[in-house]
This record gives structure tokens, C-alpha cells and sequence, in this order.
């Protein structure tokens, strides 16, 4: 099948690179987000996808919006049997869906019904989900309601961030995204309506989702550090300045710590939690790069009675 491939991140690459190497289709361009400010040079920078189709000598499409008449004008001279997406990051108005003959074909990071929106990693890590995976399905006007084409599962670790769950699932999910175009190129494989039941939403996370309220569980704290990680990145305040925090490990066999209490040692920096303690492995000061969290408190000499948060 002839494709416009539709991404923007890095986690796309992996499923852009899979129908690159496809010899039973052919990629003939790719739509993506214009090119956007990064660094503190803040210049405009190419999207990862982007750059991946100028190497492969691709033509890159860049609507400022999907419903640009300019944008689809070409999209349909381009005459694409299918329009695979992985994270575009744009809503697609239904001229754009109409205009590839097998439509839009979305690889989602859930087990939908489960987790529809633009942060399903985050949130299944948050809920502390056993288990997720990725699903291909076509998309329609709805937020990832459309009929499913296939699905993989992938086991949560305990000590997964979404960083590290969303690279496997971008890599077990390529295979996935390519198996789809084989089956409807082919007519094997027919999408089938998502349950009525079981519908969970995944808005993306703020920098104020991010916040950790030392209050919650240990179990709770672990979860939204590693949910936060690497994006929006998990936090709280010391001495009324932000203090990310990169990595935090239950520590149940302490207890009696209040809530946000500092216990600092030469190789160990314990916080208060509204259940155990947690143990600060890492973490990153404004303005610093991450560093051991024993490391941090002895250069900031943690006093006896310090808390973290507010």
C-alpha cells in the first residue's frame, strides 16, 4: 500500500522506521508538527520524525492544523491507501480522515477501551496497572473510540517509569503497526468496536500533576515519581525552591516518619510518607544535574527537622 505515515516524537520512529523497511508498502511521506522551539537557544528545531524522513529522503509535511485546504489538497494528489499514526499530536477534522481509502490508522499505547487520551503510560503507571499494551485501531471523530485492528500486551515492572515502558511498547508496538497495514493490505484482518465497558481517560499530565503531596502513600509517591518520569518530571520544594525528583524507592520497613520528614545520612536521605518512608535515590536541584540524593543533602547540610513540600 502506498502510506503517509502521521508522528512527531521519538517514540514514533521505532513504527516509522518498521514500514520503511516493510517490502509490501511504501511510504511515500510524513506528517508531522512544524518544526518548534528547543534548547535555550530556543531555535527551531525539526521534529524527530522529521528528521528521520529527511534522511530517508521522504517528503515532510507540516500543517500549521490537519484542516488546512492546502494541506489536504496535497495529501489527496499523494493518493495514500492508508495513513498510519503514531503520536501525531494533532486533531484530525474528518475532510483529513476521509481522503486515504483505508483511512487513518492510529498505534495507541493501551489496551483500549482503556486509558483513551494523550498520556496512557502515565496514567497506567499512576493507577498502578499490572499490566498494558498497545492497540492499533481507525480512527474517528471520537477520543481512541474507534474499532481495533489489533492489540499487544506488555507487563509493568515494579520499578518502570513511563520512560522506560513507553520505549519497549514503542518497539513491540512497530511489529504491531506493520502486521496492521499486512492484514487490511491483504483484507485478513477487520477492526472490531471497542467494549461499551471499561472506558478510562488519560489526560496529559501538568508540571501541577507532577507535584508529589508527601501526605499520599508510599506506594502512591513511588507511583507518580515513576509516572512523571521523564515527562512532566516528578517534584517537590526544599527551602522554597523546586527539587525534581528522579528516582524514589518504598522503604516499608521504616515507619513513624511524618510526612515529608527529612532524615538525611551519609548514604541515605529518607522522606516521610502519609504510610512508610520512601528513600530518595536521585535527585535534581534548579539549575543542576541529577545527582545522588545523599549527595545532595550533604551539600546542602540537611538540618534535623526539614521537610520537604510544603
Amino acid at each position: 500500500m502506498r502510506l503517509v505515515f502521521a508522528g512527531t516524537p521519538e517514540v514514533a520512529v521505532p513504527a516509522l522506521d518498521a514500514l520503511l523497511a516493510s517490502d509490501r508498502h511504501e511510504v511515500v511521506a510524513v506528517v508531522t508538527r512544524p518544526d518548534a522551539p528547543a534548547g535555550r537557544g530556543r531555535r527551531l528545531v525539526a521534529s524527530p520524525i522529521a528528521q528521520r524522513a529527511a534522511e530517508a529522503g521522504i517528503e515532510i509535511l507540516r500543517p500549521a492544523r490537519p484542516r488546512d485546504p492546502d494541506f489536504q489538497e496535497r495529501l489527496r494528489a499523494l493518493a495514500p491507501d492508508c495513513c498510519p499514526v503514531v503520536a501525531y499530536g494533532a486533531l484530525l477534522p474528518v475532510s483529513a480522515l476521509a481522503i486515504p481509502r483505508h483511512g487513518w490508522v492510529n498505534l495507541h499505547f493501551s489496551l483500549l477501551p482503556a486509558w483513551r487520551g494523550a498520556a496512557p503510560v502515565q496514567h497506567a503507571v499512576l493507577a498502578g496497572d499490572d499490566m498494558t499494551g498497545a492497540s492499533t485501531f481507525l480512527i474517528e471523530e471520537g477520543l481512541d473510540s474507534g474499532p481495533v485492528y489489533g492489540v499487544i500486551t506488555e507487563k509493568i515492572r515494579p520499578q518502570d517509569t513511563s520512560g522506560d515502558l513507553l520505549t519497549r511498547l514503542a518497539l513491540a508496538g512497530s511489529g504491531l503497526l506493520a502486521a496492521t497495514m499486512d492484514g487490511i493490505e491483504d483484507g485478513s484482518l477487520h477492526a472490531v468496536p471497542q467494549p461499551l465497558d471499561g472506558v478510562t481517560t488519560a489526560p496529559k499530565l501538568t508540571a501541577e500533576d507532577a507535584a508529589v503531596d508527601w501526605r499520599a502513600p508510599a506506594l502512591a509517591v513511588h507511583r507518580r515519581v515513576r509516572a512523571c518520569t521523564p515527562a512532566p518530571g516528578a517534584w517537590t520544594t526544599f527551602r522554597g525552591e523546586r527539587l525534581k525528583l528522579r528516582q524514589v524507592t518504598p522503604a516499608p520497613d521504616r515507619t513513624g516518619q511524618e510526612p515529608g520528614a527529612l532524615d538525611a545520612g551519609k548514604q541515605h536521605v529518607h522522606v516521610g510518607t502519609g504510610s512508610h518512608s520512601v528513600e530518595l535515590d536521585w535527585v535534581q536541584p534548579q539549575g543542576k544535574k541529577p545527582m545522588r540524593a545523599a549527595d545532595w543533602a550533604r551539600g546542602v547540610r540537611v538540618a534535623p527537622g526539614e521537610h520537604l513540600g510544603g
